[in-house]
């Protein structure tokens, strides 16, 4: 793949949303299966299989974490939309878009970058702002 002169903020906005989501998606397998108190269930046994579905009870996620959900889970669409929104997009020619938009999430530093040089996780909606401007 060719290598790309991203400009700097979309690069950093790609890179907020790699950390952003893996943020939510490792906060999400942490989360009961219900964000209601649900009883558990099990299925009946599968035709051709021993596999029984089944569900413990859930006791619903807490007030901190349905409002963290809702959180990150906003920040990733901000992002997604920053990034696939930028005006750099806009100067790139049609048939090179697609690959130019793979090598973006696989720039370096996207996802090899150092523990340190990391940028902070993004605290709310209004630092995406910041990422495009």
């Amino acid at each position: 793949m060719a290598d790309y002169d991203f400009p700097r903020d979309l690069r950093d906005a790609q890179l907020r949303l790699h950390h952003v989501r893996a943020e939510y998606s490792a906060l999400c397998r942490t989360l009961p299966w219900s964000v209601e108190p649900a009883e558990g269930w099990s299925g009946d046994k599968q035709l051709y299989s021993d596999y029984v579905g089944a569900m413990p009870d859930s006791p619903g996620y807490t007030e901190q974490q349905k409002a963290e959900e809702a959180r990150l889970r906003r920040l990733v669409l901000d992002l997604s939309i920053a990034v696939s929104t930028h005006p750099y997009w806009a100067t790139t020619a049609a048939g090179t878009v697609v690959e130019q938009r793979m090598a973006l999430k696989r720039t370096p530093g996207a996802l090899t970058r150092p523990f340190g040089e990391e940028p902070a996780p993004v605290a709310d909606r209004s630092e995406v702002a910041v990422l495009v401007a």
